[in-house]
């Protein structure tokens, strides 16, 4: 078909409009300063980076209108402090794991990682699909804050340990870092679990303070150098097969975004999301294979250790669902999901997976 002059006349009159269309929609947006803190170092460069991440999408959706200013943890607040720094107004978002606050409210666990648990797919089709965000958010309601997935580490290693666990019995008396509900399995099983910072754990496996570590993935943990002083490292990853990390922000703060500002803070989060276990992916096979390089021995729990830790994981969510109506509420969707879609990933994705490896 021949072009016309006219076409071509229109082709530019429209390309001008979008091109004057585009500024003006830019200058009617309303100049925001946020301040988000983090729980995370930026030595941990991985997890960390999901909050800069985040803020970068933002201000450039927003042709620099909407400025998120990041702060490492301990810059302003320490990092297990994020939350309530976002729920007292001292800053209008943070970037942190939800686990960190089990203590506060336990149905906190759900939206960050349980033992034996979903991987990062299975966690956001309950999200979105399963009930759980409506779940959720009436959690969330709880501490005046609104949450958005930022983030996610992928499958957490089972340990670092300085001796080998060959049985049931070894975990009896074993000092380890472990949080979350994770420290409440082991607990059952005769282990101790501790809290303490991160850059105090390899001095205690040093030391013989701590027996064995369970902290992030191998990328992080062969920076801390863990594999040096506690060289058996342990799988199946299943007591972390994910860890979510979110956005949370004061609702107060939220309410007064326009709704096109809120919805480009969902997006960029989606986007912090997919990029952060991209690299997470991306970053762990190699560090592995460093560290096996190294000297650090990979193992698997025998079967008995396995069933131990998963029958321990059941009874610790029994108990807290016995006593918190709200976490015996989400517990029973949560259950009934996680029983649907493991059938059918270790049909589809696992099996699959296990035999394309095997097969070279």
């Amino acid at each position: 078909m021949a072009v016309s002059r006219r076409h071509v006349a229109k082709g530019a009159i429209a390309a001008a409009g979008t091109a004057v269309a585009m500024p003006a929609i830019a200058q009617s947006m309303p100049t925001i300063n946020w301040r988000m803190t983090s729980s995370f170092p930026k030595s941990l460069d991985t997890i960390y980076q999901g909050g800069p991440s985040l803020a970068k999408f933002v201000s450039e959706m927003t042709d620099k209108k909407f400025n998120i200013q990041v702060f490492s943890a301990g810059e302003l607040v320490p990092g297990l402090q994020a939350l309530d720094a976002v729920q007292n107004g001292t800053v209008e978002c943070c970037h942190t794991y939800p686990g960190y606050y089990i203590g506060k409210e336990a149905s906190l666990i759900f939206d960050g990682s349980l033992p034996f648990g979903m991987t990062p797919r299975q966690h956001q089709a309950w999200l979105q699909f399963g009930g759980g965000r409506a779940l959720m958010d009436e959690v969330y309601d709880k501490f005046n804050v609104v949450s958005i997935q930022a983030g996610n580490t992928g499958a957490q290693m089972a340990g670092w340990y300085r001796k080998e666990i060959k049985s049931v019995e070894d975990l009896k008396g074993l000092k380890m870092r472990i949080a979350g509900f994770g420290g409440r399995v082991l607990t059952k099983l005769g282990g101790v679990p501790q809290q303490i910072a991160g850059g105090d754990i390899y001095p205690a496996l040093e030391k013989g303070t701590l027996d064995a570590v369970e902290f992030v993935n191998v990328y992080d943990d062969e920076k801390l150098g863990f594999y040096k002083v506690a060289p058996y490292c342990y799988g199946p990853f299943v007591m972390e097969m994910e860890a979510s990390i979110n956005l949370f922000i004061n609702k107060t703060a939220w309410a007064s975004l326009p709704p096109y500002y809120q919805a480009i803070l969902r997006a960029a989060g989606a986007q912090a999301d997919t990029e952060m276990i991209a690299s997470y992916d991306a970053k762990n096979p190699k560090a592995l294979a460093s560290v096996l390089k190294n000297g650090a021995k990979l193992n698997f729990f025998p079967n008995d250790v396995l069933k131990a830790l998963k029958t321990a994981s059941e009874q610790v969510l029994d108990e807290e669902a016995a006593k918190n109506p709200l976490f015996a509420k989400i517990l029973g969707n949560w259950r009934a999901f996680r029983s649907e879609i493991h059938r059918y990933h270790n049909i589809a994705d696992a099996r699959a997976e296990i035999v394309t490896y095997s097969l070279g």
